[in-house]
């Protein structure tokens, strides 16, 4: 068993988790050289560099499906990359607690281009959709990806005008790489997985549970120099992806809105914080020029 598999082999065993997995990446960048090996771990190895106190309930849970694990990672069918690839995105290492492993399909060239998270109301309004129809042609000629969900509303949007004026587009989704949600996105999903860059945290055959999301979120924020906000409510995930990326010391800018529209409380909110008010396409290419 090599390192990839091995790391893979972690990533599915139930009960880790990202802060053990976020040990696991502590212990092997003490060592120096994590292709060395050998791998896998004895069980009482891992079992030391997570803290699993012998006997406790998460000794084991883990215990008890780490074999199992191990054999699902040999049998894997399907393209992923770990922390330690040399085409893991150098963006997503400085963030807190980064995926241990990243399914995908594409090309893994997408995300050395400059990059800009594009994230909204899954509801948006015609104000909403107009703007990004506004905003996003000349960022896309420029040759910045743009990085969204594969969400309804603003999200799809992004990615088909990304397609139409000639971009690369990358889309994170909070599935196995086998499943649309929503489903009727299927079409688009394949799209992207042919002709720029699919990723999930999560293997085949994973559900669209509500937990993945904000996980998703943290990868979108992640991946992007920048993260842009259209529209959204007070309480949304596009205000998760886009407080993440201000704790990660990254760019946040927003279209304002009416200040009785619903849907502009959330951009409104994050410019009366500190984010970058855009008013044209220029706003975001030189923020983002700026960081790259």
């Amino acid at each position: 068993m090599n390192l990839n598999q091995f790391l893979l082999a972690l990533h599915l065993t139930p009960g880790l988790g990202k802060a053990k997995e976020a040990k696991v990446i502590a212990a092997l960048n003490q060592q120096g050289n994590p292709e060395q090996g050998p791998y896998p771990w004895p069980f009482l190895t891992l079992a030391l560099v997570l803290g699993l106190e012998p006997g406790s309930q998460p000794y084991r849970q883990i215990q008890a499906s780490y074999e199992w694990s191990l054999d699902k990672a040999l049998a894997y069918q399907g393209d992923w990359l770990t922390y330690f690839d040399a085409d893991y995105p150098k963006r997503l290492k400085e963030i807190y607690q980064p995926p241990l492993v990243l399914f995908y399909q594409g090309d893994f060239r997408a995300l050395t281009l400059p990059s800009l998270a594009v994230v909204g109301a899954r509801a948006a309004s015609p104000y909403g959709l107009a703007a990004l129809r506004q905003l996003l042609p000349d960022v896309v000629k420029t040759g910045i990806s743009v990085v969204s969900g594969l969400a309804k509303g603003i999200d799809v949007m992004a990615h088909q005008m990304t397609f139409h004026y000639g971009g690369v587009p990358v889309a994170v989704i909070g599935t196995g790489l086998d499943r649309a949600y929503p489903a009727n996105h299927r079409l688009l999903q394949d799209q992207v997985g042919q002709q720029g860059l699919l990723l999930s945290e999560y293997p085949v055959g994973s559900l669209p549970l509500r937990s993945h999301f904000p996980d998703r979120n943290r990868i979108i924020a992640g991946l992007s120099s920048a993260t842009l906000v259209i529209e959204t409510k007070h309480h949304s995930g596009s205000l998760i992806t886009a407080n993440l990326a201000l704790q990660e010391n990254r760019q946040v800018l927003a279209v304002p809105g009416p200040i009785n529209a619903p849907l502009s409380v959330g951009p409104n909110e994050l410019i009366q914080a500190g984010a970058l008010p855009v008013l044209t396409s220029s706003d975001i290419i030189k923020a983002v020029s700026c960081l790259t």
